[in-house]
């Protein structure tokens, strides 16, 4: 058995790098106040949904019993213990739960973002592959992943973990779809401003791992699949394509939502011929909750973004900063959520309602933008940009909104924040907001400003969080 230290789980806490510049960064001492409390509600936000720590409070190990929530399992009942998975937050999973189950698992492999470890486990294997955009390092581990669940019986045990970004992270593309068709449809669909539970809609049913196809293969093993979930209302079958979870959907599901963004008539003729011969019976439909595999699979939610966002707000509360939790649905387009918050900020400001100031309004979810400019940018730097301009002139009120896995978009940053001085700050440089937010480049504005809510990769992922302060 490997030395104790093998095991040892770093549980630093991901911190916003940079937070002491964009405090700075407020022009007025009340803006300084009002930044402050906006990054520090985030950073809690985060330390709440440390993946190892989640693991290491909700899992528990002991006289060969496994308990996770309120389910109990004998391992004795198992001759052999496999570890899957893939997404942004599995590698942290996979190294907290070895280091409980440590040499009772026999094999593990799961799929990682690049440049996400490195992970101390022994047992546990990492392919590490990318994110958004799938590729040939990610075929490869979802290959294997199904060739290690393939191989267990009745008696042995399947631990999947499975997070958001397990989508792009364990591609497996239907046998008549190359990789590169695979990789132009989720190009397409990403810049649409199709919502995640319509983008996996599709991947489900062009792949030959996700919606319910990992579970199938995995029969007649049991399978406990911890999840940590980035999708809107936890619904178990969108989280990273729900590899181990019974498919609502079909492919004439897939079909309309290509055809409803005006993706269908660009799409790659291999995709259009699988669905088309999906929706005509030609190709087996992705398994459905009356399949008997499902009577062996547990899954089992860990943590989500009500986590995060009641931790927000415990931390304004805890500081003096009366709070509201508005919302753990947010979606729409992401430049109209920015105004909408805004605009509430205006109205605390005028009359006082719903809350008189000092007060914060914490917000949960995953909106969109429907890429039509050339810039760089994500959701949430265009949420706080859009914001930046409702907000323009006000004193002591910030806005800020970030990606809990630290990556917003194509970038590097969590996402950004904004006061009532952005735009002021923004002309002074010869910056034109409304253009940069037209041609979607709010991360090359928010760049000039030193805005950028930079955390690096946190590890875990729970959709995304926007707070609003406003001080007196």
């Amino acid at each position: 058995m490997p030395g104790e230290e093998a095991y040892n789980i770093d549980n630093t806490m991901a911190r916003i790098l940079n937070k002491k510049i964009l405090i700075e960064n407020g022009k007025s001492k009340l803006d300084k106040q009002a930044r402050r409390h906006v990054l520090q509600a985030l950073e809690a936000a985060l330390e709440k949904v440390d993946v190892k720590k989640i693991i290491m409070s909700k899992v528990l190990f002991q006289d060969n019993k496994l308990k996770i929530n309120h389910h109990e399992f004998d391992l004795k009942r198992f001759q052999a213990i496999y570890v899957v998975g893939g997404g942004k937050a599995s590698g942290n999973l996979a190294e907290a739960l070895e280091s409980i189950l440590r040499n009772r698992i026999t094999d593990g492999l799961v799929n990682v973002p690049y440049d996400s470890g490195p992970y101390k486990t022994q047992k546990i294997r990492f392919q590490e592959a990318n994110h958004p955009i799938p590729d040939n390092a990610g075929v490869k581990g979802a290959r294997e992943i199904i060739d290690l669940v393939s191989k267990a019986g009745k008696n042995d045990l399947i631990i999947c973990l499975i997070s958001g970004g397990g989508s792009s992270l364990m591609p497996l593309p239907h046998s008549e779809i190359t990789l590169d068709d695979k990789q132009r449809v989720t190009d397409d669909l990403l810049k649409s401003g199709a919502t995640i539970s319509e983008i996996n809609t599709v991947r489900k049913h062009i792949s030959e791992i996700k919606g319910g196809w990992l579970a199938k293969k995995a029969y007649p093993a049991t399978v406990i699949n911890l999840i940590l979930s980035d999708v809107i209302g936890d619904r178990l079958e969108f989280i990273a394509s729900g590899p181990t979870v019974p498919d609502s959907t079909k492919f004439s599901d897939a079909e309309e939502i290509l055809k409803r963004y005006r993706i269908w008539e660009k799409i790659p003729q291999s995709v259009k011929t699988v669905l088309v011969k999906g929706r005509k019976g030609l190709i087996t439909e992705t398994p459905k909750k009356e399949d008997k595999v499902f009577r062996r699979v547990y899954n089992l939610i860990i943590g989500n973004n009500r986590l995060a966002t009641l931790a927000a707000c415990k931390k304004l509360s805890n500081t003096g900063v009366p709070v509201l939790l508005l919302t753990t649905f947010l979606e729409g387009e992401a430049k109209h959520v920015g105004t909408m918050l805004a605009s509430i900020l205006e109205e605390i400001d005028v009359s006082g309602n719903p809350m008189h100031k000092p007060c914060g309004i914490v917000a949960g979810g995953e909106t969109t933008v429907n890429v039509v400019g050339d810039g760089k940018g994500g959701r949430n730097q265009e949420i706080a940009l859009s914001a930046a301009l409702k907000i323009s002139g006000m004193e002591g009120v910030a806005i800020a909104s970030f990606s809990t896995d630290g990556i917003d978009g194509p970038t590097d940053a969590a996402g950004a924040i904004v006061d009532g001085n952005t735009i002021a700050r923004s002309l002074e440089k010869g910056l034109n907001v409304e253009k940069f937010l037209s041609n979607n480049d709010s991360y090359s504005l928010f760049s000039k400003l030193n805005d950028l809510i930079l955390t690096g990769q946190t590890g875990t992922n729970v959709n995304d969080v926007s707070i609003a302060v406003a001080v007196m």
